[in-house]
């Protein structure tokens, strides 16, 4: 059963880090996600950039607007993922309770499924 981990950082939080200190974050989450390959549970894995790179689109009416970051509204933002194939969502919560980004982040369990399932 594919989940997907989505790790929710708080807006700036990076920004608040010196650079030593967000390299070593990034060593543990890679190491992590090696721990999991090496268990065979996983099938990607990404760190995302900061939002204020990012641009959201929608096209409502046949109209395209598009919105670049920072995004003022937004408290959270996702700052990567791991893609996990699992047994259970209780073994994907598990993994979640594991994933060093819980010290400093949350980390959202999704399941997944076509969009037509509720």
């Amino acid at each position: 059963m594919p989940h997907m981990l989505l790790i929710h950082e708080p807006v700036g939080q990076r920004a608040t880090r010196t650079d030593a200190e967000g390299r070593a974050l990034y060593e543990r989450m890679l190491r992590w996600g090696e721990e999991l390959r090496s268990r065979g549970l996983l099938l990607g894995a990404e760190s995302l950039a900061s939002q204020d790179r990012a641009v959201r689109v929608s096209v409502p009416g046949g109209k395209a607007r598009i919105v670049d970051g920072p995004f003022a509204e937004a408290k959270e933002m996702v700052g990567g993922f791991f893609l996990v194939n699992v047994d259970s969502r209780e073994e994907a919560v598990a993994l979640a309770q594991q994933c060093p980004a819980a010290e400093w982040a949350t980390v959202e369990v999704r399941g997944l499924a076509p969009c037509f399932d509720r």
